[in-house]
């Protein structure tokens, strides 16, 4: 009999007040290596609390986020980034006054090993691991379609670039989780569908990419799984047309139960 795969990421019982509302409540669900899995749900349903969880901005109340078995619940962020989980962020977080490269080069710091002699010295191994980090960020670059900007300062870039260098600069880690935080946001269709090409390419090579985005279209044609929150709970779960057409979902999203006309994924579209 085959085994099934572990889990990547096994999240169980997560619980996280603030005060006295409940942002999440017992949320449990896994992540399957290689796959892109989606996590939607109206406003205020808790998605970026539970980013935040995942990556160690906040710590949970209760629960458990094992990466590939191990427990990182209750560590500080570094250790997550370490650990191998990377994040984007639903605001804008570059730095303004470096270029596009240099950006992308800050995301190697946890692969990058240099002393303070070496750096002081600026010594021969030092100058080669700098080459070799931009060589990185480079090819980061082109990858996700910015290579235009190697040299530019990212105060001087348009913000749908933008939002794929930070994704960019997210891969410089060598996740072996990539959390993004609505990168469709704020983006015109064109810009959108630069995403989804991105998302795609991702998907092919196995990256796994756990997504936030209120961008339903983008999400139903990336999406090999989809995680639906509702008040800080798991509403729903499973295949992108599975959750469409779930009624619990169409209320959520609607605020009543659907019509006859309006349903599946013609309502979380709208």
């Amino acid at each position: 009999m085959r085994v099934p795969a572990k889990p990547l990421l096994a999240v169980d019982g997560l619980t996280k007040a603030f005060g006295g509302v409940r942002a999440i409540s017992g949320v449990s669900f896994t992540i399957r290596a290689g796959a892109v899995h989606s996590i939607i749900g109206p406003n205020g349903a808790g998605k970026t609390t539970l980013l935040n969880l995942l990556t160690g901005v906040y710590v949970p109340d209760a629960g458990r986020i094992a990466l590939e078995g191990r427990d990182l619940a209750g560590e500080p962020a570094h250790r997550f980034a370490a650990a191998g989980i990377a994040r984007t962020f639903q605001n804008l977080q570059v730095f303004f006054n470096m270029t596009a490269a240099e950006n992308v080069m800050t995301g190697r710091h946890l692969r990058e090993r240099c002393s303070l002699a070496a750096a002081m010295l600026r010594t021969p191994a030092l100058v080669r691991a700098e080459a070799q980090c931009r060589a990185v960020a480079r090819e980061l670059l082109r990858r996700v379609g910015v290579e235009r900007y190697e040299d530019v300062p990212a105060a001087a870039m348009p913000y749908g670039a933008l939002k794929r260098l930070e994704i960019a600069r997210a891969l410089a880690l060598e996740p072996s989780l990539l959390l993004l935080d609505e990168p469709a946001a704020g983006l015109n269709p064109t810009e959108a569908r630069e995403i989804d090409t991105l998302l795609e390419g991702l998907a092919a090579d196995a990256t796994t990419v756990v997504l936030v985005e209120h961008n339903m279209r983008l999400v139903m044609e990336v999406s090999d799984h989809v995680l639906v929150l509702d008040e800080g709970r798991v509403l729903a779960e499973g295949a992108p047309e599975e959750v469409a057409r779930d009624p619990r979902v169409v209320e959520a999203y609607l605020g009543a139960a659907p019509s006859a006309a309006t349903t599946g994924a013609e309502a979380i579209h709208a």
